[in-house]
């Protein structure tokens, strides 16, 4: 059998009162200062990126898995987004936190509405700290056996599991996902070569596999789908705590040009407290495979729209027009729902927004369309 990186399983929430959690990157009043990082040991940044070691965990304050997607029904009929997300924080002598949040959004589709949910879990203390050092898999949930450093990680609690194979394939099984993705040709390395620098806010390593074919089920209302389509992975890891102190908003678009060849485009802007950008990247796959990273002087991003949560008060963009005059690109980013809201201040200490949306509009004149999922954090006021 091959082995797999499970990456985490979680079984209950287990987030005391006294300690609370501890992931934060909460909205920061203007003026506030940068969140500074503190790296737990002396860095050699940056260092080359290397598979299927950088796929496991590492040695850092702050990293996540995150993965999303968009999924139909074999006759078409309904279609879904969904998101199944890992974090590990290391802070200082405060124990080793991970946490995890699984979303699915039910994208409206003739007479049927669309729907949003998500569950949250979190876990602390030295029973799921694995830090870098690399595992073969448990005997029983979160017993760690047999060290080999050849081999990837192994953390086991169901009935969340996210399994990572050597060659990037990857398998979900956790609330109403039972999914299969099969790993493209090559991770896309943001940033030119895998490393994004923040400044006094310290830097990511940042990798994405961009369009992963998936395959499985998925249960909603007590009926189990059969489902496929594509999914979008991202592998984040650094000595950083906050960026910019103000949030961010990213963009994971795939999209069909009039030929049927397919373009994926990352972007992510990272805002001040004062709400401007001192960070703006991107990162465009072209139907050929090759990755050029965007200049922030060539996006342009324009909000047309926002929604207000009545469960938090948050006022989030809503709807985006996006143009990339370098290659061509106007398009329409518009939200499948509106409400793809999550309050996760108990597992990671925030509210975000993270959801399923639609693409359409022009490549050099010509329609392209596609899905996206959007992310953004920092609209909410914490209390």
């Amino acid at each position: 059998m091959r082995r797999a990186l499970v990456l985490v399983l979680f079984a209950a929430l287990a987030v005391s009162a006294c300690n609370g959690p501890i992931l934060s990157n909460s909205a920061a009043p203007t003026g506030a200062p940068i969140v500074k990082a503190t790296p737990l040991a002396p860095r050699n940044d940056p260092q080359p990126v290397s598979f299927p070691r950088d796929d496991a965990a590492h040695d850092r304050l702050t990293e996540w898995w995150y993965v999303t997607g968009h999924l139909a029904t074999l006759d078409g009929s309904r279609e879904f987004g969904y998101e199944a997300v890992i974090f590990r924080a290391e802070r200082g002598a405060f124990p080793v936190t991970w946490a995890s949040h699984i979303a699915l959004t039910e994208k409206p589709r003739g007479d049927r509405a669309g729907s949003f949910q998500y569950v949250q879990r979190s876990e602390i203390g030295p029973q799921v700290d694995i830090g870098a050092q690399f595992f073969v898999p448990p005997a029983a949930a979160f017993a760690i056996t047999g060290a080999d450093p050849l081999n990837p990680a192994t953390l086991g609690n169901e009935p969340w599991v996210m399994n990572l194979g050597l060659d990037g394939g990857m398998q979900i099984s956790a609330e109403w996902l039972a999914l299969q993705l099969a790993a493209p040709a090559a991770p896309v390395l943001h940033d030119d070569d895998g490393w994004v620098d923040f400044a006094d806010a310290g830097g990511s390593y940042y990798y994405s596999r961009t369009r992963m074919p998936t395959q499985g089920e998925i249960t909603i209302d007590g009926v189990v789908l059969s489902v496929v389509g594509s999914s979008w992975f991202d592998h984040q890891w650094g000595d950083f705590i906050a960026i910019g102190g103000g949030g961010w908003d990213w963009f994971a678009l795939n999209m069909t040009d009039s030929a049927g060849r397919p373009i994926d485009l990352m972007l992510s802007f990272v805002r001040n407290a004062d709400g401007n950008y001192p960070l703006i990247y991107g990162t465009w796959v072209a139907a050929n495979g090759n990755v050029e990273r965007i200049p922030d002087s060539d996006i342009r991003l324009t909000a047309t729209g926002s929604w207000l949560s009545p469960a938090t008060g948050a006022n989030w963009p809503s709807g985006w027009r996006l143009e990339i005059p370098s290659k061509g690109l106007s398009v329409a980013i518009s939200p499948e729902v509106l409400d793809q809201e999550l309050d996760t201040r108990a597992s990671t200490g925030v509210i975000y927004w993270e959801g399923a949306n639609r693409v359409s509009g022009t490549l050099n004149g010509r329609p392209v369309s596609g899905a996206a999922y959007v992310e953004l954090t920092g609209y909410a006021s914490l209390r």
